[in-house]
């Protein structure tokens, strides 16, 4: 045990040193993102955190450019075709964070005259928002403090203050409160601090094959000098499956309904995946979610399409 003198690990001691390193690397590295732009507006960071969710960059770029030249505003959103904003959601996968962000537009629009609100808690309100995007918008969007800890903000904290390969699984109280503690008391600084320490996790500090020849902080790094000590939650977690499961067979359907110009019948989805009773299950749960709609005739079901809700 270290004497009682030595400052625990993530103490505000050790923390400022680590934090101007990260900001002068971010300063020289950062990547030139539509949703950094000085002419960037809160509502276009708020689309960018939903679609970023579970999804690289290299393929939010293209679908975002296009979604905010059409809906450049959260009204524009909310007064589109439902089935207009699912086809516009293409392939980047959970449609229903597409459902989410419309419901979210409506509600700016309602409670907040179409302004993205500033206040945390305000954001927190709003359908789809979470803790992380709603500190990141208040981050990102409004240049506010806040505390943002994403996947790999987690990573670059657990790795340079924690001494461990990763994070645990799920998120923990100990986390949050370590990341608060590094947050700078100034809101300009919080903000860019938000920003580095995220982007270092993307592009050095990755989760598989990290660049520490290339770390602004490896001279600082726990996990480097305790001698890179393996994962202790590597049982815990598991790969995320895709090829024959139910995900994949909804992405199917998605597609199917998203290239068609009316509604496709039954004899239609069912060419779309092999295993009947999984595609059974897939398009029952499609139309749950609100993400399909079923048409129905005097003998059962006879045709499927996106939802169309009527412009406000």
């Amino acid at each position: 045990m270290p004497p009682a003198s030595t400052p625990p690990p993530g103490a505000p001691a050790e923390i400022a040193p680590l934090r101007a390193e990260v900001l002068t690397w971010f300063a020289a590295n950062a990547r030139d993102l539509p949703w950094r732009a000085p002419d960037r507006t809160a509502w276009g960071v708020l689309v960018s955190e939903v679609m970023l969710q579970q999804t690289p960059v290299v393929r939010v770029l293209p679908v975002w450019t296009a979604w905010m030249a059409r809906w450049p505003a959260p009204s524009d959103l909310a007064a589109a075709s439902t089935a207009d904003v699912l086809r516009a959601w293409d392939r980047l996968g959970y449609p229903r964070r597409a459902l989410r962000l419309q419901e979210c537009a409506r509600a700016v629009v309602d409670r907040h005259g179409g302004a993205v609100p500033r206040a945390e808690s305000a954001l927190l309100e709003l359908p789809g928002v979470g803790a992380y995007t709603a500190a990141a918008v208040v981050a990102f969007a409004h240049g506010g403090r806040s505390v943002v800890l994403d996947t790999n903000v987690r990573r670059v904290l657990a790795r340079a203050l924690g001494g461990v390969a990763l994070p645990a699984p799920s998120q923990t109280a100990a986390e949050v409160r370590r990341a608060a503690a590094a947050v700078p008391a100034g809101e300009r600084e919080a903000a860019a601090w938000a920003a580095a320490s995220m982007e270092l996790g993307a592009l050095v500090c990755t989760a598989r094959s990290p660049r520490c020849d290339a770390c602004p902080i490896a001279a600082r790094c726990a996990w480097r000098a305790a001698g890179y000590p393996p994962d202790a939650h590597a049982a815990r977690r598991r790969t995320q499956a895709w090829t024959g499961t139910d995900r994949q067979a909804r992405g199917r359907i998605m597609a199917l309904l998203r290239d068609a110009a009316r509604p496709v019948p039954p004899t239609g989805i069912d060419a779309v995946w092999p295993e009947r009773d999984q595609l059974r299950r897939s398009l029952a749960g499609l139309v749950a979610d609100g993400l399909v709609e079923e048409l129905r005739g005097a003998a059962g079901p006879s045709g499927y399409r996106l939802p169309v809700s009527p412009a406000r």
